[in-house]
Protein backbone atom coordinates (compact mmCIF):
# COMPACT_ATOMS: atom_id res chain seq x y z
CA UNK A 1 0.00 0.00 0.00
CA UNK A 2 1.42 3.38 -1.05
CA UNK A 3 0.99 6.13 1.53
CA UNK A 4 3.23 8.82 0.05
CA UNK A 5 5.95 9.77 -2.42
CA UNK A 6 9.64 9.29 -1.68
CA UNK A 7 11.64 12.53 -1.45
CA UNK A 8 15.39 11.95 -1.66
CA UNK A 9 16.48 15.62 -1.51
CA UNK A 10 15.38 18.99 -0.19
CA UNK A 11 14.86 20.20 -3.77
CA UNK A 12 12.42 17.37 -4.41
CA UNK A 13 10.59 18.08 -1.16
CA UNK A 14 10.26 21.81 -1.98
CA UNK A 15 9.20 21.29 -5.60
CA UNK A 16 5.72 22.50 -6.51
CA UNK A 17 5.38 20.16 -9.48
CA UNK A 18 6.47 17.09 -7.56
CA UNK A 19 4.79 14.40 -9.67
CA UNK A 20 4.71 13.55 -13.33
CA UNK A 21 0.95 14.06 -13.49
CA UNK A 22 1.21 17.57 -12.04
CA UNK A 23 3.91 18.50 -14.55
CA UNK A 24 1.81 17.11 -17.38
CA UNK A 25 -1.20 19.07 -16.13
CA UNK A 26 0.63 22.42 -15.87
CA UNK A 27 2.70 22.19 -19.06
CA UNK A 28 -0.25 20.75 -20.94
CA UNK A 29 -2.40 23.67 -19.79
CA UNK A 30 0.22 26.15 -20.99
CA UNK A 31 0.33 24.47 -24.39
CA UNK A 32 -3.47 24.46 -24.60
CA UNK A 33 -3.59 28.17 -23.75
CA UNK A 34 -1.13 28.94 -26.54
CA UNK A 35 -3.18 26.83 -28.96
CA UNK A 36 -6.37 28.49 -27.72
CA UNK A 37 -4.97 31.96 -28.40
CA UNK A 38 -4.24 30.99 -32.01
CA UNK A 39 -7.28 28.89 -32.94
CA UNK A 40 -10.26 30.13 -30.86
CA UNK A 41 -12.81 32.39 -32.49
CA UNK A 42 -13.57 35.90 -31.23
CA UNK A 43 -16.45 34.77 -29.01
CA UNK A 44 -14.37 32.22 -27.09
CA UNK A 45 -11.45 34.65 -26.87
CA UNK A 46 -13.88 37.02 -25.14
CA UNK A 47 -14.89 34.25 -22.73
CA UNK A 48 -11.22 33.44 -22.06
CA UNK A 49 -10.47 37.09 -21.24
CA UNK A 50 -13.39 37.22 -18.79
CA UNK A 51 -12.14 34.07 -17.08
CA UNK A 52 -8.62 35.47 -16.76
CA UNK A 53 -9.77 38.79 -15.29
CA UNK A 54 -11.99 37.11 -12.71
CA UNK A 55 -9.28 34.54 -11.96
CA UNK A 56 -6.80 37.24 -10.91
CA UNK A 57 -9.39 38.85 -8.63
CA UNK A 58 -10.23 35.37 -7.31
CA UNK A 59 -6.59 34.86 -6.33
CA UNK A 60 -6.85 38.05 -4.27
CA UNK A 61 -10.03 36.93 -2.52
CA UNK A 62 -8.46 33.52 -1.90
CA UNK A 63 -5.51 35.14 -0.11
CA UNK A 64 -7.84 36.96 2.27
CA UNK A 65 -10.70 34.50 2.73
CA UNK A 66 -9.17 31.14 1.83
CA UNK A 67 -5.78 31.47 3.51
CA UNK A 68 -6.26 34.15 6.17
CA UNK A 69 -9.86 33.29 7.07
CA UNK A 70 -11.20 36.87 6.79
CA UNK A 71 -14.56 37.11 5.03
CA UNK A 72 -15.07 39.99 2.61
CA UNK A 73 -18.08 40.99 0.51
CA UNK A 74 -16.56 44.20 -0.81
CA UNK A 75 -13.79 43.17 -3.17
CA UNK A 76 -15.63 44.60 -6.15
CA UNK A 77 -14.64 47.97 -4.70
CA UNK A 78 -10.94 47.16 -5.13
CA UNK A 79 -11.57 46.02 -8.70
CA UNK A 80 -13.34 49.34 -9.31
CA UNK A 81 -10.46 51.31 -7.78
CA UNK A 82 -7.99 49.46 -10.00
CA UNK A 83 -10.10 50.09 -13.10
CA UNK A 84 -10.91 53.75 -12.50
CA UNK A 85 -7.45 54.47 -11.12
CA UNK A 86 -5.82 53.06 -14.25
CA UNK A 87 -8.05 55.09 -16.57
CA UNK A 88 -7.67 58.34 -14.61
CA UNK A 89 -3.88 58.03 -14.30
CA UNK A 90 -3.47 56.96 -17.93
CA UNK A 91 -5.45 59.97 -19.17
CA UNK A 92 -3.79 62.39 -16.75
CA UNK A 93 -0.26 61.30 -17.68
CA UNK A 94 -0.91 61.13 -21.41
CA UNK A 95 1.36 63.68 -23.04
CA UNK A 96 3.63 63.90 -20.01
CA UNK A 97 5.16 60.45 -20.45
CA UNK A 98 5.64 58.50 -23.70
CA UNK A 99 2.63 56.37 -24.62
CA UNK A 100 4.57 53.05 -24.52
CA UNK A 101 5.44 53.70 -20.85
CA UNK A 102 2.02 54.78 -19.56
CA UNK A 103 0.93 51.22 -18.76
CA UNK A 104 4.02 50.70 -16.56
CA UNK A 105 3.17 53.82 -14.56
CA UNK A 106 -0.64 53.78 -14.41
CA UNK A 107 -1.14 50.09 -13.57
CA UNK A 108 1.37 49.82 -10.67
CA UNK A 109 0.06 53.09 -9.25
CA UNK A 110 -3.54 51.85 -9.45
CA UNK A 111 -2.52 48.60 -7.75
CA UNK A 112 -0.78 50.58 -4.99
CA UNK A 113 -3.89 52.72 -4.47
CA UNK A 114 -6.06 49.60 -4.27
CA UNK A 115 -3.68 48.07 -1.71
CA UNK A 116 -3.71 51.26 0.38
CA UNK A 117 -7.52 51.37 0.38
CA UNK A 118 -7.44 47.66 1.25
CA UNK A 119 -5.45 48.48 4.40
CA UNK A 120 -8.04 51.09 5.41
CA UNK A 121 -10.93 48.70 4.76
CA UNK A 122 -9.07 45.99 6.69
CA UNK A 123 -8.84 48.02 9.91
CA UNK A 124 -12.18 46.66 11.26
CA UNK A 125 -10.71 43.13 11.01
CA UNK A 126 -8.69 43.94 14.13
CA UNK A 127 -11.91 44.24 16.14
CA UNK A 128 -14.55 42.15 14.37
CA UNK A 129 -14.67 38.96 12.37
CA UNK A 130 -17.10 36.71 10.54
CA UNK A 131 -20.43 38.22 9.54
CA UNK A 132 -19.62 41.61 11.10
CA UNK A 133 -16.44 41.93 9.05
CA UNK A 134 -18.34 40.93 5.91
CA UNK A 135 -20.86 43.73 6.55
CA UNK A 136 -18.03 46.22 7.12
CA UNK A 137 -16.37 45.36 3.81
CA UNK A 138 -19.75 45.43 2.08
CA UNK A 139 -20.18 49.01 3.27
CA UNK A 140 -16.84 49.86 1.65
CA UNK A 141 -18.18 48.54 -1.66
CA UNK A 142 -21.19 50.84 -1.48
CA UNK A 143 -19.06 53.84 -0.48
CA UNK A 144 -16.68 53.44 -3.44
CA UNK A 145 -19.52 53.08 -5.96
CA UNK A 146 -21.32 56.06 -4.36
CA UNK A 147 -18.22 58.24 -4.78
CA UNK A 148 -17.68 57.14 -8.37
CA UNK A 149 -21.24 58.16 -9.28
CA UNK A 150 -21.02 61.65 -7.77
CA UNK A 151 -21.08 64.62 -10.15
CA UNK A 152 -18.10 66.22 -8.42
CA UNK A 153 -15.87 63.34 -9.63
CA UNK A 154 -17.63 62.99 -13.01
CA UNK A 155 -14.85 64.79 -14.97
CA UNK A 156 -12.58 61.85 -14.08
CA UNK A 157 -14.93 58.91 -13.52
CA UNK A 158 -17.73 59.81 -15.93
CA UNK A 159 -20.32 59.50 -13.18
CA UNK A 160 -23.23 57.16 -13.80
CA UNK A 161 -22.68 57.21 -17.59
CA UNK A 162 -19.19 55.75 -17.25
CA UNK A 163 -15.93 56.67 -18.91
CA UNK A 164 -14.18 55.52 -22.08
CA UNK A 165 -10.99 53.56 -21.54
CA UNK A 166 -7.67 54.01 -23.39
CA UNK A 167 -5.98 51.40 -25.55
CA UNK A 168 -2.91 49.97 -23.78
CA UNK A 169 0.47 50.37 -25.42
CA UNK A 170 3.24 48.16 -24.05
CA UNK A 171 6.62 49.32 -25.35
CA UNK A 172 5.10 49.98 -28.77
CA UNK A 173 2.85 46.91 -28.80
CA UNK A 174 -0.67 48.30 -29.29
CA UNK A 175 -3.18 45.90 -27.75
CA UNK A 176 -6.18 46.93 -29.81
CA UNK A 177 -7.71 43.48 -30.34
CA UNK A 178 -9.27 41.01 -27.90
CA UNK A 179 -6.85 38.30 -29.02
CA UNK A 180 -3.84 40.42 -28.08
CA UNK A 181 -5.46 41.26 -24.76
CA UNK A 182 -6.02 37.54 -24.16
CA UNK A 183 -2.27 36.93 -24.44
CA UNK A 184 -1.57 39.61 -21.83
CA UNK A 185 -4.39 38.51 -19.50
CA UNK A 186 -3.40 34.82 -19.73
CA UNK A 187 0.24 35.65 -18.93
CA UNK A 188 -0.69 37.79 -15.93
CA UNK A 189 -3.22 35.23 -14.68
CA UNK A 190 -0.58 32.51 -14.82
CA UNK A 191 1.84 34.81 -12.96
CA UNK A 192 -0.82 35.56 -10.33
CA UNK A 193 -1.35 31.86 -9.68
CA UNK A 194 2.40 31.33 -9.40
CA UNK A 195 2.75 34.25 -6.97
CA UNK A 196 -0.15 32.96 -4.91
CA UNK A 197 1.40 29.49 -4.74
CA UNK A 198 4.81 30.75 -3.67
CA UNK A 199 3.41 33.25 -1.17
CA UNK A 200 2.26 30.43 1.08
CA UNK A 201 5.65 28.80 1.05
CA UNK A 202 7.04 31.87 2.84
CA UNK A 203 6.88 33.11 6.43
CA UNK A 204 4.13 35.57 5.49
CA UNK A 205 1.95 32.86 4.00
CA UNK A 206 2.42 30.58 7.00
CA UNK A 207 1.42 33.48 9.26
CA UNK A 208 -1.77 33.95 7.23
CA UNK A 209 -2.63 30.27 7.63
CA UNK A 210 -1.94 30.39 11.38
CA UNK A 211 -4.31 33.35 11.72
CA UNK A 212 -6.96 31.47 9.78
CA UNK A 213 -6.68 28.38 11.96
CA UNK A 214 -6.68 30.23 15.30
CA UNK A 215 -5.79 33.90 15.54
CA UNK A 216 -5.42 33.92 19.32
CA UNK A 217 -2.92 31.06 19.19
CA UNK A 218 -1.06 32.78 16.35
CA UNK A 219 -0.72 35.93 18.43
CA UNK A 220 0.62 33.91 21.36
CA UNK A 221 3.24 32.45 19.01
CA UNK A 222 4.43 35.97 18.19
CA UNK A 223 2.51 36.66 14.98
CA UNK A 224 1.34 40.28 14.85
CA UNK A 225 -2.36 40.27 14.00
CA UNK A 226 -2.22 43.98 13.16
CA UNK A 227 0.59 43.54 10.67
CA UNK A 228 -0.48 40.35 8.95
CA UNK A 229 -4.21 40.99 8.75
CA UNK A 230 -3.62 44.38 7.15
CA UNK A 231 -0.95 42.87 4.90
CA UNK A 232 -3.43 40.22 3.80
CA UNK A 233 -5.99 42.91 2.95
CA UNK A 234 -3.34 44.89 1.05
CA UNK A 235 -2.16 41.92 -1.02
CA UNK A 236 -5.72 40.82 -1.69
CA UNK A 237 -6.77 44.31 -2.77
CA UNK A 238 -3.63 44.62 -4.92
CA UNK A 239 -4.53 41.52 -6.93
CA UNK A 240 -8.06 42.87 -7.36
CA UNK A 241 -6.56 46.19 -8.46
CA UNK A 242 -4.59 44.38 -11.17
CA UNK A 243 -7.79 42.65 -12.23
CA UNK A 244 -9.49 46.05 -12.41
CA UNK A 245 -6.68 47.48 -14.54
CA UNK A 246 -7.07 44.64 -17.03
CA UNK A 247 -10.85 45.12 -16.85
CA UNK A 248 -10.41 48.77 -17.85
CA UNK A 249 -8.04 48.03 -20.73
CA UNK A 250 -10.15 45.14 -22.02
CA UNK A 251 -13.52 46.90 -22.21
CA UNK A 252 -14.12 50.02 -24.31
CA UNK A 253 -15.75 51.76 -21.34
CA UNK A 254 -16.42 51.10 -17.66
CA UNK A 255 -19.59 51.84 -15.69
CA UNK A 256 -20.27 51.91 -11.92
CA UNK A 257 -22.90 49.17 -12.31
CA UNK A 258 -20.17 46.73 -13.40
CA UNK A 259 -18.69 46.82 -9.87
CA UNK A 260 -21.82 46.36 -7.77
CA UNK A 261 -22.47 43.70 -5.12
CA UNK A 262 -23.03 41.06 -7.83
CA UNK A 263 -19.32 41.13 -8.67
CA UNK A 264 -18.31 40.74 -5.01
CA UNK A 265 -20.62 37.74 -4.68
CA UNK A 266 -19.18 36.22 -7.85
CA UNK A 267 -15.66 36.53 -6.43
CA UNK A 268 -16.70 34.85 -3.18
CA UNK A 269 -18.45 32.11 -5.16
CA UNK A 270 -15.30 31.55 -7.21
CA UNK A 271 -13.21 30.63 -4.16
CA UNK A 272 -15.99 28.58 -2.54
CA UNK A 273 -16.71 26.52 -5.66
CA UNK A 274 -13.07 26.23 -6.68
CA UNK A 275 -11.75 25.53 -3.20
CA UNK A 276 -10.93 27.83 -0.29
CA UNK A 277 -7.24 28.01 0.47
CA UNK A 278 -6.20 26.05 -2.62
CA UNK A 279 -3.91 27.38 -5.34
CA UNK A 280 -6.04 26.11 -8.22
CA UNK A 281 -9.30 27.05 -6.52
CA UNK A 282 -9.71 30.40 -8.32
CA UNK A 283 -8.98 28.69 -11.65
CA UNK A 284 -11.73 26.10 -11.33
CA UNK A 285 -14.11 28.61 -9.77
CA UNK A 286 -13.62 31.21 -12.51
CA UNK A 287 -14.17 28.57 -15.18
CA UNK A 288 -17.46 27.50 -13.59
CA UNK A 289 -18.74 31.02 -12.91
CA UNK A 290 -18.05 32.29 -16.45
CA UNK A 291 -18.94 29.15 -18.40
CA UNK A 292 -22.12 28.25 -16.50
CA UNK A 293 -24.22 31.14 -17.93
CA UNK A 294 -22.91 30.41 -21.43
CA UNK A 295 -23.73 26.72 -21.20
CA UNK A 296 -27.17 27.52 -19.77
CA UNK A 297 -27.76 29.94 -22.63
CA UNK A 298 -26.84 27.31 -25.21
CA UNK A 299 -28.93 24.61 -23.52
CA UNK A 300 -31.92 26.91 -23.03
CA UNK A 301 -31.72 28.03 -26.65
CA UNK A 302 -31.77 24.43 -27.84
CA UNK A 303 -34.83 23.69 -25.69
CA UNK A 304 -36.88 26.84 -26.36
CA UNK A 305 -35.72 27.66 -29.88
CA UNK A 306 -36.39 31.27 -30.83
CA UNK A 307 -39.39 31.77 -28.54
CA UNK A 308 -38.89 35.27 -27.11
CA UNK A 309 -41.37 34.70 -24.28
CA UNK A 310 -39.60 31.61 -22.98
CA UNK A 311 -36.20 33.27 -23.43
CA UNK A 312 -37.14 35.70 -20.65
CA UNK A 313 -37.08 32.81 -18.19
CA UNK A 314 -33.37 32.23 -18.76
CA UNK A 315 -32.16 35.00 -16.43
CA UNK A 316 -34.05 33.81 -13.30
CA UNK A 317 -33.15 30.20 -14.06
CA UNK A 318 -29.52 31.24 -14.31
CA UNK A 319 -29.70 32.82 -10.84
CA UNK A 320 -31.37 29.69 -9.47
CA UNK A 321 -28.66 27.47 -10.97
CA UNK A 322 -25.99 29.76 -9.53
CA UNK A 323 -27.48 29.54 -6.03
CA UNK A 324 -28.01 25.78 -6.28
CA UNK A 325 -24.36 25.34 -7.25
CA UNK A 326 -23.21 27.29 -4.18
CA UNK A 327 -25.48 25.32 -1.87
CA UNK A 328 -24.27 22.04 -3.34
CA UNK A 329 -20.60 22.80 -2.75
CA UNK A 330 -21.19 24.23 0.73
CA UNK A 331 -23.11 21.13 1.81
CA UNK A 332 -21.61 18.28 -0.20
CA UNK A 333 -18.08 19.37 -1.11
CA UNK A 334 -17.00 22.31 1.09
CA UNK A 335 -13.38 21.93 -0.03
CA UNK A 336 -14.42 22.66 -3.60
CA UNK A 337 -13.46 21.34 -6.99
CA UNK A 338 -9.75 21.44 -6.07
CA UNK A 339 -10.28 18.66 -3.53
CA UNK A 340 -12.03 16.51 -6.14
CA UNK A 341 -9.19 17.06 -8.62
CA UNK A 342 -6.59 16.30 -5.93
CA UNK A 343 -8.26 12.97 -5.16
CA UNK A 344 -8.23 12.08 -8.85
CA UNK A 345 -4.57 13.06 -9.23
CA UNK A 346 -3.55 11.02 -6.17
CA UNK A 347 -5.44 8.04 -7.52
CA UNK A 348 -3.79 8.25 -10.95
CA UNK A 349 -0.37 8.84 -9.39
CA UNK A 350 -0.58 5.60 -7.35
CA UNK A 351 -2.27 3.46 -9.99
CA UNK A 352 -2.10 0.47 -10.47
CA UNK A 353 -1.04 -0.13 -6.87
CA UNK A 354 -3.48 -0.54 -4.01
CA UNK A 355 -4.65 2.58 -2.22
CA UNK A 356 -5.51 2.86 1.44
Amino acid sequence: MINGNLKASYAADEAILNTGWMKLFVYGTMALLALYAVTANDYWILIGCKIGILLIAGVGVNILTGYTGLVSLGHAAFVAIGAYGTVILHNALDGIFPAPLLVFIAVPAAIAISAFVGIIVGLPSLRVKGLYLAVATLAANFIVIFLVEQDVFAPWTGGIVGVDTPVPNILGWQLDTEREMFVLIAALAFSAILLGQNLFRTRIGRAFIAIRDRDYSAEILGISLLRYKLLSFALSAGFCGLSGALFAYFYASILPEQFQLDLSLELVAIVIIGGLGRTMGPVYGALIIVLMPELLKIAFGMITGDDAGLAQLRAPLQEIAFGALLIFFLLKEPLGISHIIDRLLRATNRWPFARG
